[in-house]
């Protein structure tokens, strides 16, 4: 383009009405709900546009066009031979990517491509356009196959055509009223915090799903270290990490107001600590979920000591202080972190849609 809880398979909108419908006036319908959305990102695209983020980038970023050269993801045969249709913002760019990852089903790595390239990238302002470009780059491949269906043999066209339908399933899907919430999951250093984030935020708001703000790469970002890179002890005395939890819940409005759901993913072992993340939810007028993860002192010691190119740099003396200290009443729902991995998220899960219900309910 120049200048909650789990939610069902992106492929299948669920809608008989939709699938029954000729297919012009199916397109026309999508063609005047990208005309509104245009309408209103409009003067966000042109901002970016003034403050450079419109430049010549690759064009055609794929999964066929990514190769590993030499144990490194390479990028090859970008789009060479018109310079205008490869200026583009690059966001723009890199919705082409996250799309075809959505497409294939592969959506916790469409989550982690977006959660990383914001981690490394000043792109706050272009939140709310995101699932906007992911929706124009699968309406352009639902043309693109359409029309090689239109040319195929029969066998080759009804493939083709089924792809197409899934592109324009997509692109539709994406164009869906925003659902920001917030979900915050805390826990003592080892609890499996960040695992669990990782595993749900696919799951919620528009795809690519939620933005993960960690205070662990947080606190990287802001020493200008790499997320692996250790820290000294005195980038965590407390004003510093008063400065972290601050930093997070000023990128939690920000993702909350374009319309993104997000997940902060933090110790959260004060009450202040706790009150201001849920002060954020009720400031941009959206859902709060706050999770608690509980695990035996043995059990988070042996994640702390079998940890590998870990963000975190908590050791066992870390979580020895965190235990001396008086956590007060923990009001969030307390998830039991000593199982495996999939069932505390399963749990974790459980406990976002049964509160989504109980507050649907409620307000009914």
């Amino acid at each position: 383009m120049n200048a909650s809880g789990p939610r069902q398979p992106i492929s299948c909108l669920g809608d008989r009405e939709h699938c029954r419908r000729p297919p012009s006036k199916v397109a026309d319908e999508l063609a005047a709900r990208f005309r509104a959305a245009l309408s209103r990102h409009g003067p966000i695209l042109e901002a970016r546009r003034l403050a450079g983020k419109v430049r010549r980038c690759h064009g055609d970023l794929i999964l066929r066009n990514i190769c590993l050269f030499e144990g490194v993801p390479t990028l090859f045969d970008c789009l060479e031979f018109d310079e205008e249709l490869a200026t583009i913002d690059v966001l723009y760019d890199v919705a082409f990517l996250i799309m075809d990852l959505l497409h294939r089903g592969l959506a916790n790595q469409a989550n982690l491509l977006f959660n990383r390239y914001l981690d490394e990238a000043d792109e706050c302002d272009g939140l709310s356009l995101v699932a906007f470009f992911i929706a124009v780059r699968a309406a352009v491949r639902a043309h693109v196959t359409g029309a090689r269906a239109a040319e195929a043999s029969s066998g080759e066209a009804a493939a083709a055509a089924k792809e197409a339908r899934a592109y324009l399933d997509l692109a539709s899907s994406l164009l869906a009223q925003p659902r920001p919430r917030l979900i915050a999951i805390g826990g003592l250093s080892g609890a499996g915090k960040s695992t669990v984030a990782v595993a749900v935020a696919p799951m919620l708001g528009l795809p690519p799903g939620a933005r993960i703000l960690s205070t662990d790469r947080i606190r990287k970002s802001l020493h200008g270290v790499r997320p692996e890179q250790r820290l000294p002890l005195d980038a965590y005395r407390s004003e510093m990490s008063a400065k972290v939890y601050a930093t997070m819940r000023e990128m939690a409005q920000k993702a909350l107001r374009s319309g993104c759901a997000a997940v902060a993913d933090a110790v959260f072992d004060r009450p202040s600590e706790r009150d201001a993340i849920e002060e954020v939810a009720r400031d941009a007028g959206v859902p709060f979920d706050g999770v608690w993860l509980d695990a035996p002192i043995d059990a988070m010691t042996n994640r702390l000591k079998t940890r590998t190119g870990d963000p975190s740099d908590a050791t066992e003396e870390v979580l020895l202080g965190q235990l001396r200290r008086d956590l007060g009443a923990i009001a969030w729902r307390r998830v039991d972190a000593a199982r495996d991995v999939a069932d505390i998220v399963a749990e974790a899960l459980r406990t976002v849609a049964g509160e989504s219900q109980t507050k649907n309910s409620t307000r009914r």
